[in-house]
């Protein structure tokens, strides 16, 4: 199923998200209506508290970005639920990159973060798992890790370019955005 993707002002993306455990309600189903909601709207990740669940939980498919970076050829295969996340070192340089985000439609802006991270999970089977992640995979992790501790990418800019943008992110405030999927947004008004 498509779930309304919640957009900029929507109390639910400023909340600290909390662990689950394997008996959260439906959990297989909500994982499954994840990934079907982030592909209808061409994104690459997609966090729980984007889809109105304030749990740390995330899905990514790095597919997308594979033809784009042929020297990651690890994106093609970048399919991963991740739960309970815990990143524990970051590394490598620090590089701007355009970051966008589904629950801030039309925006696009260079956001610097590390090269490089090592992160703790649980897959969707509950099996604690660690990895080492590089490039736009790693990328594609910590802006969606951002999302389960009430971080958005534009908290990210200097506070001169959040003045230059402003007017964009007022427009979706006041709901004056339009995408190809589902949008809730702060007055409760749905957008198809």
């Amino acid at each position: 199923m498509i779930l309304p993707i919640f957009v900029y002002g929507t109390t639910v993306l400023r909340k600290k998200a909390v662990d689950i455990t394997p008996d959260y309600p439906e959990l297989k189903q909500l994982i499954q209506n994840m990934f079907d909601t982030m592909e209808k709207a061409d994104g690459v990740g997609l966090a729980a508290p984007q889809v109105n669940h304030a749990i740390r939980l995330f899905v990514v498919n790095g597919a997308k970005f594979a033809d784009d970076y042929v020297n990651e050829p690890e994106l093609r295969n970048f399919r991963k639920v991740f739960i309970n996340p815990k990143i524990v070192e970051f590394s490598g340089n620090d590089v701007s990159f355009s970051e966008g985000c589904l629950s801030i439609p039309g925006l696009y802006e260079d956001v610097i973060r590390k090269t490089e991270i090592e992160i703790e999970y649980l897959d969707e089977n509950f099996v604690a798992q660690k990895e080492h992640l590089k490039g736009v995979c790693a990328r594609i992790v910590m802006h969606e890790y951002d999302h389960l501790d009430g971080v958005l990418f534009v908290d990210r800019i200097s506070p001169i370019k959040k003045r230059m943008i402003k007017g964009k992110l007022d427009a979706i405030l006041n709901e004056k955005t339009h995408r190809n999927y589902k949008m809730r947004f702060a007055s409760k008004k749905m957008s198809v």
